[in-house]
């Protein structure tokens, strides 16, 4: 059986009688931020979840017209970021799969790994969740696991758009409010090319690294 994490790759093989809560955090991380780690938190508070997996993406295929750092690089910083959190773990499942990133397929591998009794839910943007019902397999999608979208104060998704999503697609769309961090990837690239501190936006550890290996100096990244 393929190993997709370290601390949670065994989750409801010990304990067969009980239905345990799998998160699932997708994304490309470039880089991995508080907000990510904030939102991953509250989600797992919120849900009761047992763990939450960061999942960085390998070759994402919203973005294959950009240029995206190298996978390694953003692996470890998802790595350092979420090692002081007991219920945080990161697989390099996307990334080790190689060739374009699909959601359908990785919860997919994730669905044949664990067992019956580990519900699988994907945490996502209500802004990305918009998007759904045209991602690759999108009822497949549905089927496989909950979606849980996480809304911030000020960006609710209507009455209207939500009705929307439930006429395409059979999606177990769940709604939770987090604290509002303004933070982006984005910003924090163009944050380093100006020169300035990412204190208290990333991880000191992440922050580290990235000035370690001279990540984000040149504006490659639109």
């Amino acid at each position: 059986m393929a190993r997709i994490c370290g601390r949670f790759d065994r989750l409801g093989l010990d304990d067969p009688g009980r239905t345990c809560r799998l998160g699932i955090m997708g994304g490309t991380f470039d880089p991995i931020h508080i907000g990510h780690l904030a939102c991953a938190e509250q989600v797992r508070e919120n849900f009761g979840l047992d763990a939450v997996v960061f999942i960085p993406a390998g070759v994402p295929v919203y973005k294959k017209h950009l240029e995206v750092t190298p996978a390694h690089h953003r692996l470890e910083m998802c790595r350092l970021a979420c090692e002081s959190n007991p219920f945080f773990d990161v697989s390099s499942l996307e990334i080790d799969r190689g060739g374009d990133t699909y959601t359908v397929d990785t919860l997919r591998e994730l669905r044949a790994h664990y067992p019956d009794n580990v519900e699988l839910s994907f945490i996502t943007g209500a802004d990305a969740v918009l998007s759904i019902i045209k991602w690759h397999e999108s009822s497949e999608i549905a089927r496989l696991a909950r979606l849980i979208a996480a809304t911030r104060p000020g960006y609710v998704l209507s009455d209207g758009q939500k009705a929307d999503l439930r006429l395409h697609a059979d999606f177990s769309i769940t709604y939770t409010e987090i604290t509002a961090l303004a933070i982006s990837s984005s910003d924090l690239r163009l944050r380093i090319r100006e020169g300035k501190s990412l204190r208290y936006l990333a991880m000191q550890c992440v922050s580290d690294y990235i000035g370690r290996e001279g990540l984000y100096q040149e504006a490659a990244h639109e």
